[in-house]
């Protein structure tokens, strides 16, 4: 059975996106039905906004609704930052997990783990015909966000080419640098599952509570700007979307590349 996992591992590896370091990591999720998410790490040019395997696998699991995660493998010995952000999120999103070895971690409260069945599908439930339609959309996608501190949750969803879309909730953590935002959620779960750039149409963004105030922040641009600067990111606002490129959103971006 985990061997299932190990080989997985295998092939995620190559869909980390390190092009600064060229030291690739992944994480495999299972959950309790059997079915798994991967997550891979993703570098940015500005190196603090590098997103981390484990970082990229939680948070897809939030945004896709499922916090029942029975193991943990990690192409990779866990490290301390790792340690931290999983004890971060053990307080009130996932069980708490012994370790097996030093990348194989089993939720305290599973006696048995379930046989693997495959990967878990990151489509949300529904296709967007227009822009409004997405935005509505990404206020339900809203809803799965984990925002204890802030109470202010943002949805969005990443439309790819064949018209399916990849969902992305702000999840915080209560050491607040571990907090990411809905944007880089979607981008680092399409990675994730080898869907790149070249499949990105368009994203839709919420922040359901505030329209009026929908935009990427800085880091998020940064992000976005490094893989698909043409990118159209429809906006909420109170009378009907506004869409602007994240070109647009963040001239004169830094690139070390």
């Amino acid at each position: 059975m985990l061997s299932t996992l190990e080989a997985r591992l295998l092939r995620y590896l190559k869909r980390a996106y390190v092009p600064y370091s060229h030291r690739p990591s992944a994480v495999v999720l299972l959950f309790s039905d059997g079915y798994y998410v991967p997550g891979v790490r993703v570098e940015n040019a500005s190196f603090s906004l590098t997103i981390p395997a484990l970082h990229n696998a939680l948070t897809t699991a939030i945004a896709l609704g499922r916090r029942d995660v029975v193991a943990i493998m990690l192409s990779e010995p866990l490290d301390l930052e790792a340690q931290a952000l999983l004890e971060g999120f053990q307080e009130d999103l996932f069980p708490r997990f012994r370790p097996e070895s030093d990348r194989l971690f089993v939720a305290t409260s599973c006696e048995n783990l379930p046989m693997p069945q495959g990967e878990l599908s990151p489509f949300w439930t529904k296709r967007i015909s227009h822009a409004t339609e997405g935005i509505q959309e990404a206020r339900k996608v809203a809803a799965y966000a984990h925002t204890p501190e802030s109470s202010f949750p943002v949805g969005c969803l990443l439309e790819l080419d064949d018209g399916r879309c990849i969902p992305g909730v702000n999840v915080e953590h209560r050491d607040w640098t571990r907090t990411l935002c809905a944007e880089r959620n979607a981008v680092s779960t399409a990675l994730s599952y080898g869907l790149g750039p070249g499949r990105w149409r368009a994203l839709y963004l919420s922040c359901v509570r505030r329209p009026e105030r929908t935009s990427p922040c800085g880091a998020c641009r940064q992000v976005m700007v490094e893989h698909c600067p043409e990118l159209p990111v429809w906006q909420d606002r109170p009378l009907e979307p506004e869409v602007l490129s994240v070109r647009s959103l963040l001239p004169g971006f830094f690139a070390l590349q």
